[in-house]
């Protein structure tokens, strides 16, 4: 696991307040998709808990794996009984309990690439449902956007980060759906979009790029400079647009 995937416990606390949650219609989807009960699953990468206590309010018996213990801890602080915290990465999980539902929000791309469908399936039942979830929120002005660009581009090039398996951006299968659909291990790949605006103070947006990747591997004084100068040229709020992508599919078997 990179350096980079393993820098967000310095600020769980921060994740936990400028990071938005998830809405009840990512888990009406997915248990839609699986067409059966579902009442325990495996999260991987669950950080402070955003999808974990959406589907634990779902009735969801859920398993909370993350590798760093300062997200866990802070995932403790909001998450109700029916949530298990087991501190590990996903490479480091070993088949035993299967679970008819392993998703991850927002956490796939810091996995492993080799063999990571083989050890999906082997954590899901026959049949079982695997969920992603996933969508940064980007400014709905497009001129505020490249202002944005503009005022971070001395200290960070771009923010994002690029499909693993260099799927376009404007591809009609995102990833991983791509990685899905080629996958020996799965079916019935599925992939749809939830639709999500959100509105922010500059300093909470300014928060929240404070608890992306990208920012938090700058050295501290250069992130304040970089967020400095992203406040100067934002307006007391802004609209965020975060749809959220989905993909589903359905272990063989």
């Amino acid at each position: 696991m990179s350096q980079r995937a393993l820098s967000f416990g310095m600020i769980a606390a921060a994740y936990e307040r400028f990071r938005p949650g998830y809405p009840d219609e990512l888990a009406d989807l997915v248990m839609a998709y699986a067409g059966r009960p579902v009442t325990t699953a495996l999260e991987i990468g669950a950080g402070t808990g955003k999808a974990t206590r959406l589907f634990a309010r779902h009735g969801v018996a859920v398993t909370a794996t993350d590798p760093d213990p300062a997200m866990l801890a802070e995932l403790r602080k909001h998450v109700p009984a029916n949530v298990t915290t087991v501190r590990a990465a996903f490479e480091d999980l070993r088949p035993g309990e299967t679970y008819p539902l392993v998703y991850a929000a927002a956490a796939l791309h810091w996995t492993d690439p080799s063999e990571r469908w083989s050890r999906m399936a082997a954590l899901l039942e026959p049949g079982g449902v695997f969920a992603s979830v996933g969508g940064p929120l980007r400014l709905c002005d497009p001129a505020l956007e490249e202002a944005v660009t503009e005022a971070r581009r001395p200290f960070i090039a771009d923010d994002t980060i690029p499909a693993p398996d260099g799927t376009p951006s404007d591809a009609p299968m995102q990833w991983p759906g791509s990685e899905l659909e080629r996958s020996e291990w799965f079916r019935d790949v599925r992939q749809e979009v939830i639709p999500r605006r959100v509105v922010l103070s500059a300093r909470d947006y300014a928060g929240h790029l404070s608890t992306v990747s990208a920012y938090l591997m700058l050295p501290d004084e250069r992130r304040e400079q970089v967020l400095g100068r992203i406040l100067e040229v934002l307006p007391e709020t802004v609209e965020l647009s975060g749809d959220l992508t989905v993909h589903l599919a359905r272990r063989i078997g």
